[in-house]
């Protein structure tokens, strides 16, 4: 496993990163698609836990 700090800003611009990747990407491989949603789901759960 690996640690990675981000600060508000750059955890917004890695799940808006992330979020443009999914959007643009050819889903036609499930397997990289649910990774990507897997992604993004730890991604969102750790930016609702920061203080507004």
């Amino acid at each position: 496993m690996k640690t990675l700090v981000l600060d508000d800003e750059e955890l917004k611009l890695l799940l808006a990163a992330v979020r443009a990747y999914l959007d643009d990407f050819g889903h036609e491989e499930a397997d990289v698609l649910r990774s990507v949603k897997q992604l993004l789901a730890k991604l969102q759960a750790e930016a609702s836990q920061q203080p507004a």
